[in-house]
């Protein structure tokens, strides 16, 4: 019996060593097919892991593409600047790097401290430094400081175009304008600097950089004429002076293609420095919310951002709907007596004695509302919403601007004979300034419905990779008929009724007037406007001057018809000139 469990026990021992045994050579071949596995088959991602870890990385910024004006003049270019930057590993003498950095930078001894003692890969101590300054810290040659070129926006002009350009951020992303739609165009790729580094993370001499170079943005080709655009500007500055208005905007446009030659919103801010707040403005102890709330304000473009009631010169899109829907023709006859009743409202005439007897050529030059009333009460609600849609009014013109508003109309079944009768003559509703020049365009312009735009082209920097933008027409917005006596009837506005002093001696110039009263009525406050185009048979150039709020006289045809006489004044003759030399 004793022999017997002797034997188990020994046997059992035997086997269980045998098991232990081959248990861990199992464990060992494993091992080693995974080191194998890993040595031939993954060698190339641990190896690439490996240099990972002993690399470190900074980013180069792409230049911006330029923004470019319609004669080759940029508006929009890059400067050179330089990011400075610390490796906590590398610095020798912290001392030295800090007083060095606090005194070139102008920076606190704090704020330098607190990065340079920092344990992390790489600390940012500044960014848009000027290159100058750059290149100042660069000759001190202190280990651990890393000085990298980089770009910063730079605006030539300062304010020209302030609402149309935008500005960039400090990623240098585009923020409003121009600047933020063609981002994908003008942003680049950026690149890279690559650094090998010891286990203790200082860089290895022999070793070198390695970059991956940017690419650059493409340059953005625009309409936008910097000529008419600053001669514009001054206008639009020397009104809002002389009329103690609070803002003036003046847009000029290419009916027949939709390009847009100048926009401008005065007071406009500088490019260059877009979030210093304008003087008059009570900036300290603002809230940050109630600070951002006026950046935005100041940086609004009131030609696409706002609406407002356009006045008589929304009777231009009146009198196309009655020609167009046969509800008026130019022969037919009127009695102005100075006012209209509209079931039991006396709807009065700017003309209190009232016209008498007119014609509707007639009743357009002495910009009548009795006549446009009875004219959109002829057409009725049902076909005036209709030409509404079919001259695109209830959309929005898709200008290439961020945050275009729609047009803020009546619903159709709200519409009763008061609401018909005031939208007859431009009120009780509200546009924006591009879609009135917009809808006047297709109106004038044969009846093709334009889409209104700065983007011409982008193309890489030596001009190659060219692509040219597109943009939408409608065509048959009103008949060839309707628009060739549009154009007939707004050139006698200008040269014989309310218009008369937006003529140009020389030229055939048509246009309508406005004078329209904000919200609340009785305020006391008024828009003066004037649209004109010219050659009046031939519209080559369309322009709408608006002015918000002048003080004293604030009659349309007396104060603004006179700014787009003497903006046509100027520019007609460059134009010509223009066409003839790149022909």
């Amino acid at each position: 019996m004793k022999e017997e469990k002797s034997y188990l026990h020994k046997t059992y021992h035997r086997n269980k060593t045998v098991v232990v045994f081959f248990m861990c050579l199992a464990i060992f071949i494993g091992l080693i097919g995974r080191l194998s596995y890993l040595m031939v088959f993954r060698s190339e991602y641990y190896t690439q892991k490996a240099k990972e870890l002993h690399e470190r990385e900074r980013s180069i910024k792409a230049a911006r593409g330029r923004i470019i004006d319609a004669n080759g003049k940029v508006l929009a270019d890059n400067k050179t600047v330089c990011t400075i930057s610390v490796i906590h590993n590398q610095i020798t003498d912290p001392e030295r790097v800090i007083d060095v950095l606090c005194r070139e930078l102008e920076l606190s001894e704090e704020y330098v401290r607190k990065r340079v003692e920092k344990y992390s890969s790489i600390e940012k101590i500044k960014s848009n430094v000027d290159k100058n300054i750059g290149d100042a810290i660069r000759e001190y040659d202190l280990d651990g400081v890393k000085v990298d070129e980089d770009y910063k926006r730079y605006y030539p002009y300062d304010s020209l175009a302030s609402k149309v350009l935008g500005f960039t951020g400090g990623d240098n992303q585009g923020i409003i304008g121009l600047e933020v739609i063609y981002e994908e165009y003008l942003q680049g790729e950026a690149g890279t600097i690559l650094t090998v580094t010891d286990a203790k993370g200082v860089e290895v001499d022999k070793a070198g950089e390695e970059r991956i170079e940017p690419v650059n943005g493409q340059d953005l080709y625009v309409s936008l004429d910097m000529n008419i655009q600053s001669y514009a500007t001054q206008l639009a500055l020397q009104t809002m002076e002389t009329k103690g208005a609070d803002s003036v905007s003046i847009l000029v446009m290419n009916p027949q293609n939709g390009e847009i030659l100048a926009m401008v919103n005065v007071p406009e801010f500088d490019l260059n420095d877009p979030y210093t707040l304008p003087e008059d403005v009570e900036s300290e102890g603002l809230s940050e919310e109630k600070r951002q709330e006026q950046l935005n304000g100041m940086w609004r473009n009131g030609c696409i951002n706002d609406t407002y009631e356009p006045g008589s010169t929304f009777k231009i899109i009146t009198a196309a709907a009655g020609l167009e829907s046969g509800a008026v023709k130019t022969t037919d006859t009127f009695n102005c007596p100075g006012y209209i009743m509209v079931e039991d409202r006396k709807i009065r005439c700017h003309k209190v004695g009232g016209h008498g007897a007119e014609d509707f050529v007639q009743g357009t030059m002495n910009s009548c509302n009795p006549v446009f009333i009875t004219v959109g009460m002829r057409i009725g609600v049902d076909r005036f919403y209709s030409c509404f849609r079919q001259f695109g009014l209830l959309d929005k013109t898709g200008i290439d601007l961020p945050g275009e508003a729609g047009t803020i109309m009546h619903q159709k079944e709200n519409i009763g004979p008061v609401e018909l009768a005031t939208i007859s003559f431009g009120q009780s509703f509200q546009i924006t300034p591009i879609q009135l020049a917009t809808t006047a365009s297709s109106i004038i312009n044969g009846g093709r419905r334009v889409t209104p735009h700065f983007g011409v082209r982008v193309a890489d920097g030596d001009g190659s990779n060219s692509h040219s933008f597109e943009y939408p027409v409608r065509e048959n917005v009103v008949s060839k008929e309707t628009s060739e006596t549009m154009r007939y009837i707004l050139e006698q506005v200008v040269a014989e009724g309310s218009g008369r002093n937006g003529a140009v001696e020389g030229y055939r110039i048509g246009g309508k007037t406005a004078t329209s009263q904000t919200l609340p009525r009785g305020s006391g406050k008024y828009i003066a406007s004037f649209l004109g185009f010219a050659p009046a048979d031939d519209p080559q150039v369309l322009a709408i001057a608006i002015i918000n709020h002048p003080q004293g006289t604030y009659y349309g045809g007396q104060i603004a018809a006179p700014v787009i006489r003497q903006l046509f004044e100027n520019i007609l003759p460059y134009l010509e000139k223009m066409k003839y030399n790149r022909t």
